[in-house]
């Protein structure tokens, strides 16, 4: 039973440590969108981390803690200014795109080689966020498409493609990206915590 104590306690240190790492990595932007969404310093990977060494649960329990500080921190309003669109905005830009992260480990265990586990996981969830943010950006944010010249006229869906994917894409890169070199120099960060 002390193991048992003494792993869960490890487990939810290690998940404390990670949303700080992953907070203070979110206010490293490489480049930012002008209307909310950004390229930062590989601020995904504490999360995807706590996937591969505690599981899923953990995974998605660190992720949504997660995503309740993100929402501390900088919640956007939505447009609309409805109910429904404010519940769109929470669950779309904040509690599912963040908690779902927790998932890497789930589709990293469809590979045998841990390696192409870890990178295929890590983009997977990674793809789950943007798909997040396109469809947040499609049904909640599309008003904001005639700031830009280049998406007036455009139906909403490209330009929330176009818009979303501009600094999805390179942070999903560099996320899996980061996630392999890790694994490669120190497979032990992945391997699953008992």
């Amino acid at each position: 039973m002390k193991t048992k104590t003494r792993s869960s306690i490890r487990a939810l240190c290690e998940c404390g440590l990670m949303i700080a790492v992953g907070t203070v990595l979110a206010q490293i932007k490489i480049f930012e969108m002008p209307y909310g969404g950004s390229v930062t310093l590989v601020s995904m990977l504490p999360f995807i981390l706590v996937s591969f060494r505690h599981g899923i649960g953990w995974g998605l329990t660190t992720g949504f803690v997660n995503s309740l500080l993100q929402m501390l921190l900088g919640f956007y309003a939505p447009p609309a200014g409805t109910f429904l669109a404010f519940v769109g905005v929470v669950l779309l830009d904040y509690v599912l795109a963040f908690t779902l992260l927790g998932l890497a480990q789930w589709f990293a265990s469809l590979f045998k080689n841990r390696l192409v586990g870890v990178g295929v996981g890590c983009a997977a969830v990674c793809v789950i966020r943007f798909l997040c943010s396109f469809l947040s950006g499609a049904l909640l944010w599309g008003s904001y498409q005639e700031s830009y010249a280049w998406a007036q006229g455009m139906s909403v869906w490209l330009y929330s493609l176009i818009y979303n994917g501009s600094y999805m894409l390179p942070e999903m890169i560099l996320t899996t990206l980061a996630a392999v070199l890790l694994y490669k120099a120190a497979p032990a960060f992945f391997t699953p915590q008992k």
